[in-house]
């Protein structure tokens, strides 16, 4: 199950006074390698801290890595299968791992990235964090960069539950819970408002479009693919018969995604 901070009481962008149901879009934001660039070179900090928990559990360098990238791949996380194949303390390894990154050494203060999302018009969206990684993690990345007021809420892999039963992108239960934190009294069978989705993953934005989201898939131009292989980088088409966009640059999504912005709100 998924978990959700409600951030709107820090919020400095004016909230309309909504008369019943909230029927603004959302916009669902990934927070790793979307909100900041993979130049950042954090992704590849944050995999030698998970190769390193690996080998901390007695594991071979060889082993580790062939489990590393089997859990990975079958569970979306390393940690869900380290919790599930080696009982491992999940709120441990979060602090060995994410929370040990030096975070604040390598991001700062991303000025064009705040006027973006100052730039979607509030009566018409709102914005919230959908990440896969703890609460800790991604709060403290909206933070550095300065845009934590600007979110709504963030939903993210639940690692303190005592069950250790906490799901993620891209399997449609998160997306699902997801949507219903979004939208907790949206009156049963009727259409949902849009909710519009960016993230680095292929894989996510796939599931994404499946549960009829309006995703944009964010590849950088020259760097590695997020999903390593494991899907064909082809147009692929949801269940709602969208097709998925793939940008290169946040700004871009001024023009994709128009109709929620400010009127006169172009790129630059």
């Amino acid at each position: 199950m998924a978990g959700y901070v409600d951030l709107s009481a820090s919020l400095s962008t004016r909230t309309p006074k909504i008369d019943g149901p909230d029927t603004r879009a959302v916009v669902w934001l990934d927070i790793d390698n979307t909100l900041y660039p993979k130049s950042s070179k954090i992704h590849l900090l944050m995999q030698q801290k998970i190769h390193a928990y690996f080998l901390s559990l007695g594991l071979s360098e060889e082993k580790a890595s062939v489990l590393h990238k089997k859990y990975y791949s079958e569970y979306g996380l390393a940690i869900r299968g380290l919790v599930k194949h080696h009982e491992i303390d999940a709120l441990d390894y979060d602090r060995v791992c994410d929370a040990s990154l030096p975070l604040e050494e390598i991001l700062s203060y991303n000025p064009e990235l705040r006027k973006l999302l100052q730039d979607i018009d509030p009566s018409k969206a709102r914005i919230l964090g959908l990440t896969n990684a703890y609460k800790t993690h991604g709060l403290r990345v909206l933070n550095i960069i300065g845009v934590s007021d600007l979110i709504e809420a963030l939903v993210y892999c639940d690692y303190g539950r005592p069950d250790n039963d906490f799901g993620c992108k891209p399997e449609a239960g998160f997306f699902n819970e997801a949507t219903a934190f979004a939208f907790p009294s949206h009156p049963p069978d009727t259409p949902l408002p849009t909710q519009y989705f960016v993230d680095d993953s292929l894989l996510n934005i796939t599931a994404s479009l499946d549960l009829g989201f309006k995703s944009v898939h964010f590849k950088e131009k020259g760097e590695w693919d997020t999903d390593h292989g494991r899907v064909n980088n082809l147009p692929v088409k949801g269940k709602e018969g969208l097709v998925v966009t793939t940008v290169d640059d946040l700004e871009a999504l001024r023009e994709v995604w128009s109709e929620i912005f400010f009127d006169g709100s172009e790129r630059k």
